[in-house]
């Protein structure tokens, strides 16, 4: 009987440490991602998975237009999966 409880106490014990140190953890990255991507609006700069650059130049449900070229007016569309990051610039004064 008490082998029995120790080994489901074992494998309680397991489940908990791999929730917290494994499910838990990427949960929140995931949330924060979308939160950020959310969070874009027409004119942040921004970086895709596949390390384009560029500017948003327009919304539209799920997905953005960016503007990679500023000279040659050059727009991407891409789905909103597909943003890694949004870029802050800091300009110096």
């Amino acid at each position: 009987m008490g082998g029995t409880v120790g080994m489901i106490l074992y494998f309680v014990v397991i489940i908990a440490v791999f929730y917290f140190l494994l499910i838990r953890p990427q949960k929140k990255r995931d949330k924060q991602t979308r939160d950020m991507i959310d969070a874009i609006k027409v004119g942040d700069d921004i970086l895709t998975i596949g390390g384009i650059r560029g500017t948003v130049a327009r919304i539209k449900d799920d997905r953005f237009f960016i503007e990679t070229s500023k000279q040659d007016k050059t727009v991407i569309e891409i789905e909103k999966w597909a943003i890694k990051d949004v870029l802050k610039y800091v300009e110096d004064k």
